[in-house]
């Protein structure tokens, strides 16, 4: 795409700025139902087009569109709600804080949900008033345009969600454009750095959603087979290539033989294959590279001492489910993102030490805790360096929950109340008689 289209693309976002933001939310709400209903009428036709491009088993590429449905529903019971002005007690005789678009707001999506990182972002975004340009990964060119074309036929204005299909190094030009207000970015850590630095040239607000290695912790009064069975979701879905994955697995030392086992026994059992079958559970990465560098930090990893006790086989783009023990905190398994099937298996004696191993990371996206102690738990959350701490649970994102990081892993949140007011001016009126 030329830099000419690119800017008329913005200048058009910015003309539908100027009405979307008088629309009346109630009409701004109606197109995101019309969107639901398009979304869930072609959902097979679109997570095809997920699997083909990204290798997504084709049954969590259903359920990430799907996932999509949910969101919509979400904000369009609550959003005008948590837009509403609130009111604020002073001496004045009025007080009260207004929550008002910024403008067009651009979004650099990654691949690996293609659509439920887009909804998450424009769903409320364009609720608010905002209208969107949206560069998405470069692998995934089609489901871009599908996306696009999907807000098209959902009855959306033109130019309230446009697709930009342009290359990184033209990011940067985009983000200068006078009339983009804002940018949201998921996506890697140096491409979080890149997008900051951008915007901070221009004081222009960016969210940045980046990597994570989060801890997946399972005490000794743990409902095992529960741990075990989250465990292998956790780190195996969408063939690791997710940044709340669990990533660093804790176990108390005097029930490590036993949840090794079951864990080996149980990932073992995963079918991997053709994405499109809807048998399959791991298919291939996104591309051939992305499973070279796991190969790569694996091997690394080996040869500081770390044993490969399952997988640790490439074939392509197909990166076996792999489970590794005798780990270290100099290894590239336990301090760099491993972006792929591979589940660093690491003791503890307290839960003082898993807090210490935990937070022993330039991430703090999210940590699971396996136990039944719920009330002590409970009062070792502060400790946690986290965005978020899921009890029981595997960290996934919920249209619910504020959704985000701190440390290396970003700032800013997404869905939820949080995530609907991140790129609003939050304006304060008094008024006195």
């Amino acid at each position: 795409m030329t830099s000419e289209i690119t800017s008329e693309k913005i200048n058009t976002a910015a003309q539908a700025f100027s009405h979307w933001k008088t629309v009346n939310i109630t009409e701004r709400i109606a197109c995101i139902r019309q969107l639901k209903t398009t979304l869930l009428d072609n959902k097979r036709q679109y997570a095809e087009m997920i699997t083909a491009e990204m290798g997504k088993p084709i049954t969590q590429a259903v359920a990430e569109v799907e996932k999509c449905g949910v969101l919509c529903d979400y904000y369009i019971e609550n959003a005008a709600t948590f837009l509403q002005d609130r009111i604020i007690k002073t001496e004045a005789a009025e007080s009260y804080a207004t929550y008002e678009p910024l403008g067009v707001l651009l979004g650099v999506m990654p691949w690996n949900f293609p659509f439920w990182q887009v909804f998450r972002f424009a769903v409320p975004s364009i609720i608010a008033g905002n209208t969107i340009v949206l560069k998405h990964a470069s692998n995934v060119p089609e489901t871009a345009q599908l996306l696009e074309t999907l807000f098209t036929k959902s009855n959306f204005p033109v130019g309230i969600y446009q697709n930009l299909p342009i290359s990184s190094k033209e990011v940067a030009a985009v983000i200068a454009n006078p009339h983009v207000k804002a940018v949201s970015l998921t996506g890697s850590e140096n491409a979080g750095i890149s997008v900051a630095t951008e915007a901070a040239k221009h004081l222009k607000k960016s969210l940045l959603e980046l990597g994570g290695s989060n801890a997946f912790i399972v005490c000794e009064d743990a409902d095992l087979d529960k741990a075990v069975s989250t465990a292998v979701n956790a780190r195996m879905q969408n063939a690791g290539q997710s940044c709340i994955a669990g990533k660093r697995f804790l176990i108390q030392k005097n029930i490590y033989e036993s949840f090794l086992e079951k864990y080996i026994l149980a990932v073992s059992q995963l079918k991997m294959g053709d994405p499109m079958d809807p048998a399959t559970q791991v298919g291939p990465m996104a591309r051939a590279d992305l499973a070279q560098e796991v190969e790569e930090q694996l091997n690394r990893s080996i040869a500081m001492g770390a044993k490969v006790v399952l997988g640790g086989h490439r074939n392509d783009a197909y990166f076996e489910p792999t489970i590794v023990t005798n780990i270290t905190a100099d290894m590239p398994v336990f301090n760099e993102e491993v972006f792929g099937p591979v589940a660093a298996i690491i003791t503890f004696d307290t839960i003082e030490d898993a807090i210490k191993i935990s937070n022993n990371s330039r991430f703090g996206l999210g940590v699971s805790v396996f136990t039944q102690n719920i009330p002590f738990i409970k009062t070792k959350i502060p400790a946690f360096e986290e965005g978020a701490v899921f009890l029981n649970e595997m960290i996934k994102s919920d249209p619910r929950l504020p959704f985000g990081g701190v440390k290396k892993s970003g700032y800013g949140r997404e869905l939820s109340e949080e995530g609907i007011r991140e790129f609003v001016n939050i304006k304060t009126v008094l008024i006195n008689n």
